[in-house]
């Protein structure tokens, strides 16, 4: 059917007051409402930055996992994010997802906040490139991207409450500006936050309608975080369009009330509705007579829709039927994710130790917890379930496989709680079988429903009707003697019990509704129990459903620790006798995770000694660090090497050994600055005062905050390695430049080294004698070039004309200065040999 105005407008007519208003919150967790009177069907929605989950938490509904969303803008690479961006397309499309979340785009302000890895960089121009690049990459495919949080969403603590009291200038130049790329780049949605800016909540702001709708013309659809709407009619007279999730948000019924009495005008309806159908009629969900069949076909095999009812633990559907097998990832999306690897890995440090030369080889030690189950994306609502995981440890193997020997020391276990019963540690106690048996059971204890399950993480335990109770047991087969550490996660009355004793009980109930909390990542309570080799135990864990508390249930177990010294001496031995050392250290889903901030960027002392041991005992040793976001490297000088493979997603392990050993390069750079400790960080504050957040840093995140207070970080903003050397030899800059105009600007570069390689081209600005106050110098643009050894090559890099712009408070409105102005090229923030002047002239100068 046509996408006319007059069209939506005529359908728009069939439809009453009342059931306008409807439309407008959803019809479950996932899903829009449908409306046989226009042949709308639902909208499915999933989560997905680095995946595409689909409608179901369950283990068995797999999802392609790419790298996250930091290692994507360290590719500095838009060909390839888009590339990515339809591969998420395509997934989407396997199981029946019209709507992606995706992307993020908010900031890492601070290097604390806890969802760094789900966001792109500290810069809005980086940001606003890579991210309108995955816009355009899923919606090309006819799947709708999302554009989130909007806006100054920027840390975890307090995220539901929190207040950002941040600049005028600040929020347009620097905040809001990854937004207006994404609606420029054509996004069909736009989130809205939990938070509140400048006292107003976010999903009730005036920023909805101004920029968003109206300075930027954004014709899509405002939907809000999960949660997010707490109120009715200021958030309905707001620019706010859908509500989610449903059916029992704080619109429906009482939105239709407010459009019948008056407090909420109808025009404000109307338009949300069309927005609502146009985007729908974009998907293809929109048409004349009834909806076409949209049902378990489209969520993926043998998923349900998840009401908010059944997030909460009432109202049931009929006993679910185990899903189909999903199918194989096809070879060619799992190269594509391998490169995106290797084009992400960031190559901080080396001292000619790589690329390893596999013909030179005879041992590697292959070292660290992180090697053998190397943590491959974030925690939080984004997590997928990967068809599997390539670790370090099996990338290594498989590369060196014929060629050399392996020798891997896991070393000390991270620093945290411990971790879900992993499916290789357990057996279902019914059927032998490595896991555990789910059972939902009535309020008397019978058993309704059972099934084996791979493993102790369930967020969405199967409902059935009568399900009063959660239980899952598991027969631990215990390899380590001694004290071990037992938990239980989940929220409301819970016990634990092993071999018929009970461990712990009590009633837990939330300190929070915070969702990611509540259904992704609830606290653990734990009790100490001795199990001894070769004789298994029964743990058994139960929980009660209750509204409110959701249903997430979490079973752990962690042997005893060793002793701290031991770990380091065994990996300093391995290390000793091989050619070559790896070692693998990172954070854990505790330290990086969505609803949490972090308190500091240590990996722990024992990750810290394990590192400085295997260096100490041979030279030729490359740390590998696994995390999303900056950590603090207190050995980085002590190691031959640093590579940082971010949460590198399902082929991390094999894309990381085509770095290690050179069949590809290290393409990455830095999309934030890396502190070599916290203190040194200009912006550490991520917690509220009195529920509010102040940006007092203004302008000046990021390197520019490094440059304002004259300190120099382990890492420059932009900083990476290649395996050849690069000289850069001249900028060339036009002599004028109109203002509003982009400006043209051209490096060239000379390969000085002996291997081809790929230069990241940076451009900076700086406005000395600016009567406005700018950053010393701030990021305008880049441009990548290849080379072969001894050649040169140019750079043409566009510095778009909102570069040279400032907000002008007073004006509201967006002026350039004119006059001198100075062009500065190199490798990284704190890298710019090349400087130019650029005279800026206004419009009408000839």
């Amino acid at each position: 059917m046509g996408t006319s105005d007059e069209e939506i407008d005529r359908l728009l007519g069939k439809l009453t007051p009342r059931a306008r208003a409807l439309l407008l919150d959803g019809a479950t967790t996932w899903r829009t409402r449908a409306e046989p009177a226009l042949g709308l069907r639902e909208l499915v929605m999933s989560d997905g930055p680095a995946g595409v989950r689909g409608e179901a938490w369950d283990e068995r509904i797999t999802s392609v996992l790419l790298p996250s969303a930091s290692a994507l803008a360290a590719t500095w690479d838009e060909d390839l994010v888009e590339s990515l961006g339809g591969l998420l397309a395509a997934e989407a499309r396997r199981k029946g997802v019209d709507v992606l979340l995706a992307p993020t785009l908010n900031l890492h302000r601070s290097p604390l906040g806890g969802r760094h890895f789900e966001c792109f960089s500290e810069d809005p121009e980086l940001t606003g490139r890579i991210g309108a690049a995955l816009v355009r990459g899923v919606q090309a495919h006819g799947v709708a991207a999302t554009a989130k949080h909007y806006v100054a969403n920027d840390s975890e603590t307090d995220r539901l409450t929190v207040d950002v009291r941040v600049g005028e200038r600040a929020l347009r130049e620097v905040y809001l500006a990854p937004f207006e790329a994404a609606v420029a780049a054509g996004v069909r949605l736009v989130m809205a936050g939990y938070n509140a800016v400048d006292g107003t909540t976010m999903t009730a702001s005036p920023l909805l309608s101004d920029p968003l709708k109206d300075e930027w013309g954004f014709d899509g659809v405002v939907v809000s975080d999960w949660g997010a709407v707490r109120s009715t009619e200021d958030t309905a007279r707001s620019g706010l369009d859908l509500a989610m999730p449903g059916p029992d948000s704080p619109w429906g019924e009482a939105l239709a009330r407010a459009v019948a009495d008056g407090t909420v005008p109808e025009d404000a309806v109307d338009d949300k509705v069309r927005r609502l159908l146009r985007l729908a009629a974009w998907l293809g969900a929109l048409g004349e007579g009834e909806p076409p069949a949209h049902g378990a076909d489209r969520t993926g095999a043998g998923a349900r829709p998840a009401s908010g009812a059944d997030r909460t633990g009432a109202g049931a559907p009929p006993a679910p039927r185990p899903p189909a097998p999903p199918p194989a990832v096809a070879p060619r999306d799992r190269a594509l994710a391998r490169r995106a690897v290797a084009a992400g890995s960031v190559l901080l440090a080396n001292r000619g130790v790589l690329p390893l030369d596999p013909g030179g080889l005879r041992t590697v030690a292959v070292i660290g917890a992180h090697a053998a189950r190397t943590r491959t994306q974030g925690g939080g609502s984004a997590g997928v379930f990967p068809p599997h995981e390539v670790s370090v440890l099996d990338g290594v193997r498989a590369a060196l496989r014929g060629r050399a020997r392996v020798v891997h020391v896991p070393g000390p276990r991270p620093d945290g709680p411990a971790p879900p019963l992993h499916h290789d540690a357990c057996t279902d106690p019914r059927s032998g079988l490595p896991g555990v048996l789910l059972r939902m059971l009535d309020a008397d204890g019978r058993e309704l429903y059972a099934e084996r399950r791979r493993g102790g993480r369930l967020l969405e335990p199967q409902l059935v009707p009568g399900a009063h109770t959660v239980e899952i047991s598991a027969r631990l087969r215990p390899r380590t003697a001694g004290r071990w550490t037992l938990g239980v996660a989940g929220f409301g009355r819970m016990s634990l019990a092993l071999d018929g004793r009970t461990l712990l009980a009590g009633d837990f109930p939330p300190p929070t509704d915070d969702p990611a909390v509540v259904h992704v990542n609830p606290p653990a309570q734990y009790a100490g129990a001795d199990l001894a080799v070769g004789q298994d135990a029964l743990l058994v864990a139960r929980r009660e459903l209750a509204p409110g508390t959701g249903r997430a249930t979490v079973v752990s177990a962690a042997p005893p620790a060793p002793d701290a010294a031991a770990p380091p001496a065994e990996a300093a031995r391995a290390a000793a006798g091989a050619d070559a050392a790896i070692v693998v250290v990172g954070t854990t889903e505790h330290g990086e995770c969505e609803g949490y901030d972090r308190t500091a960027l240590t990996l722990g002392a024992t990750q810290d000694a394990l590192v400085r041991a295997v260096a100490a005992a041979n030279p030729r040793t490359v740390a590998v660090v696994n995390s999303g976001g900056p950590v603090e490297l207190p050995w980085r000088d002590a190691v031959g090497a640093v590579l940082l493979a971010w949460f590198p997603g399902q082929e991390g392990g094999d894309g990381l050994a085509d770095v290690l050993f050179g069949r590809a390069e290290p393409g990455g750079r830095l999309p934030t600055t890396w502190p070599a400790a916290l203190a040194d960080a200009p912006v550490t504050r991520t917690r509220p005062a009195e529920g509010r957040l102040p940006y007092d840093e203004g302008l000046h995140v990021g390197h520019r905050g490094w440059l304002r207070h004259a300190r120099v970080p382990a890492y420059w903003f932009g900083h990476g390695l290649g395996y050849t050397t690069w000289a850069h030899e001249e900028l060339t800059v036009p002599p004028r430049a109109r203002a509003g105009e982009d400006v043209t600007v051209r490096v060239r570069v000379r390969n000085t080294g002996a291997r081809a390689g790929r230069e990241v081209v940076q451009v900076y600005l700086a406005r000395p004698g600016s009567a406005v106050e700018r950053p010393v110098r701030w990021f305008a643009g880049y441009a990548a070039v290849h080379a072969r050894p001894g050649e040169t090559a140019t750079a043409t890099v566009r510095v778009p004309a909102r570069a040279l712009r400032h907000w002008c408070v007073r004006e509201r409105a967006w002026r350039t200065e004119e006059g001198r102005w100075r062009v500065l090229a190199g490798r990284s923030a704190g890298e710019v040999p090349l400087v130019a002047d650029l005279e800026v002239v206004g419009p009408g100068s000839g």
